[in-house]
């Protein structure tokens, strides 16, 4: 979303801004609408799952998406990348309405209203409260074999819930865990402290992977969610455990089935032949 965004609002100034409801998941900051009209965004980056617009006046715009919201382009024609169409979303939905000088308009629809938005100053937003125990970038330098097992040591907590722990690794969801843990042979449920080195070798850049093609085949679209351009992701065609229930592992020469459990109210899948 962020790479879709980002050819339409850096550099582009606010010209109105407009919410529809008082709150989202939380309410929206004081004078929200007012503060955003006439600032230009200096840059669009990401920390975790929230999206960061870098406004002219030492701001930042955060967005959380929570669970189905959306930001996308009205009347974008254009449409990057490998994915198939959604069902366009119900306006009834769309609780934030962004227009551009340059004609650009932005829509914020969220139909469960799970996200939520806030305007933080840039020089306290490394302390504020969202953002100041983040674990390392699953994409970033600081991410790899050695700190997952620093960060795993002692740890009695399955590994699935380790990663998906934010004060671990930031921004992982419950579907590239999946996938990653099943690329590593790791079987979910193991004690994070008790993933062998090797392992660790392995699951590192399983992780960087699974992101990395999810992110080029636009996402992965479970339900209402989909990618800025409107249509919905392309990696759930590629899933090779998650949803994919009693189906044949597609480990090579492997011959397990595939088996689903839940854990903290999410599914987890894994193949029991081929991790361990």
């Amino acid at each position: 979303m962020r790479r879709g965004l980002a050819p339409h609002l850096v550099g582009a100034r606010i010209a109105q801004a407009q919410t529809k409801r008082p709150d989202l998941r939380f309410p929206f900051p004081p004078r929200f609408a007012a503060r955003l009209k006439g600032r230009r965004i200096e840059a669009l980056t990401r920390r975790a799952k929230y999206l960061l617009a870098e406004l002219d006046d030492g701001a930042v715009w955060v967005t959380h998406l929570g669970m189905t919201g959306r930001w996308s382009v009205a009347g974008l024609k254009q449409q990057p990348g490998d994915f198939y169409y959604a069902e366009p979303p119900n306006p009834a939905h769309t609780h934030v309405v962004i227009e551009m000088e340059k004609g650009v308009r932005l829509e914020f629809n969220d139909p469960r209203r799970f996200g939520y938005m806030d305007l933080i100053a840039r020089d306290a937003f490394d302390a504020h409260p969202w953002f100041k125990d983040l674990g390392p970038e699953p994409l970033g330098n600081g991410f790899h074999a050695p700190y997952l097992a620093e960060a795993f040591a002692g740890k009695k907590a399955n590994v699935k819930a380790a990663l998906l722990d934010q004060r671990v690794v930031a921004g992982l969801g419950n579907i590239y865990v999946v996938e990653a843990l099943h690329r590593a042979g790791i079987a979910p449920a193991r004690a994070a402290g008790s993933v062998s080195k090797q392992r660790l070798e392995k699951l590192a850049p399983a992780i960087r992977a699974v992101l990395e093609e999810a992110i080029a085949a636009g996402g992965s679209t479970l339900s209402d969610y989909a990618s800025v351009d409107g249509k919905q992701g392309g990696f759930q065609q590629r899933f090779r455990v998650y949803d994919r229930e009693g189906e044949k592992c597609v480990t090579p020469n492997c011959g397990g089935v595939i088996k689903r459990a839940v854990h903290s109210g999410r599914s987890t899948f894994w193949c029991a032949k081929c991790q361990r």
